[in-house]
């Protein structure tokens, strides 16, 4: 690991018009660029991911191995370690930070990954969630340069069931009296423990709390597991939260300048070979939703994983049995 180093983008321009002050992208990057500048393998991050968490997703020996490729994981705009509104200054602190879209994040990733490395080809974009998401985005975004796709756990644009789930954590957490508009003197600690209370009963399927799999994570019962959820929320702003539902629930890679809201376009528009991978019991992101989506794409595969773990089967390190599929389909992806 060479350590997490931030690349000064200047003031960005939005998606929305409004202009992103001082804007930075927090990074990770570890292996070498070849010559030819097209061994990059390029990590974004997830909902409540960051670089960190996705230093399990490769290795020695490894399909993505930095002896042999040049990996980049960027964080998502919002979670603290890039611009977000709990790092960023006046006027643009708290609830006052501009709403970014995955197109606004892409964006400027390709300007880390251009300006600043000399990326010509990205050899893989893969990610779980919002993660996968930003992998559709960078595919039907810059079609030209992207290789190959890994989205699992994700989709090309968040659904309306998606969108109403989202609903959910977010009014729980408006709810704290000490929310205060996002002007809060101190962490709204009801209001992020009702969020992570309110997450925790979509992040798994109706078979895993039926049969208690819980259990296999170290809870003796129900209460102890949501419980974890609620402590886990505690250690993010709430502002940063909000921030990356906002960009999560307006993800669509159609909606913007190049399809103009065209999404079947947009998804047709996919140069990359591409493998879904979605969860049978995904609450979030349903394989009927990639199974329409690979159907449209030139070059995609749909590879359902079976399992009663629903969303979290791909946490990072969580089924060992989904870690293996994941890097069988990466190294499938990279072999070409």
């Amino acid at each position: 690991m060479t350590g997490l180093k931030t690349y000064a983008l200047g003031d960005v321009t939005l998606q929305s018009g409004e202009v992103l002050r001082n804007a930075q992208l927090a990074y990770a990057t570890y292996g070498t660029l070849n010559a030819t500048g097209d061994n990059a393998v390029l990590l974004p991050t997830f909902f409540t991911g960051t670089h960190l968490r996705n230093e399990a997703l490769f290795g020695p020996g490894r399909a993505i191995d930095p002896a042999r490729h040049f990996v980049v994981s960027v964080n998502l705009f919002g979670n603290g370690y890039s611009s977000s509104p709990s790092n960023t200054g006046a006027p643009q602190d708290g609830p006052r930070f501009p709403q970014t879209t995955l197109y606004d994040n892409v964006a400027c990733q390709h300007r880390l990954l251009t300006e600043h490395f000399g990326v010509r080809r990205i050899a893989l974009v893969l990610g779980w969630s919002l993660a996968a998401m930003q992998a559709y985005q960078w595919a039907a975004q810059y079609p030209g340069m992207v290789e190959a796709i890994l989205p699992y756990g994700g989709a090309a644009r968040c659904s309306p069931i998606n969108h109403a789930f989202l609903d959910g954590p977010k009014a729980a957490l408006q709810a704290d009296a000490a929310w205060n508009g996002g002007d809060y003197a101190a962490p709204p600690e009801k209001g992020l423990r009702a969020f992570g209370r309110v997450y925790a009963s979509w992040a798994y399927s109706h078979d895993f709390f039926r049969d208690g799999l819980y259990r296999q994570l170290g809870f003796a019962t129900l209460e102890d597991f949501v419980r974890d959820w609620e402590e886990d929320h505690l250690k993010w702003d709430a502002n940063d939260l909000l921030a990356k539902i906002w960009t999560w629930q307006h993800g669509d890679i159609g909606d913007n300048r190049i399809y103009r809201g065209d999404f079947q376009r947009a998804l047709q528009s996919i140069e990359a070979r591409a493998i879904v991978m979605p969860c049978s019991s995904d609450m979030y992101f349903a394989p009927s939703d990639n199974e329409a989506e690979v159907a449209t794409m030139r070059h995609a595969e749909l590879h359902v994983f079976t399992s009663p773990w629903g969303h979290c089967v791909a946490s990072p390190g969580r089924v060992p049995e989904f870690q293996r599929a994941l890097d069988e389909a990466a190294a499938e992806l990279l072999r070409g």
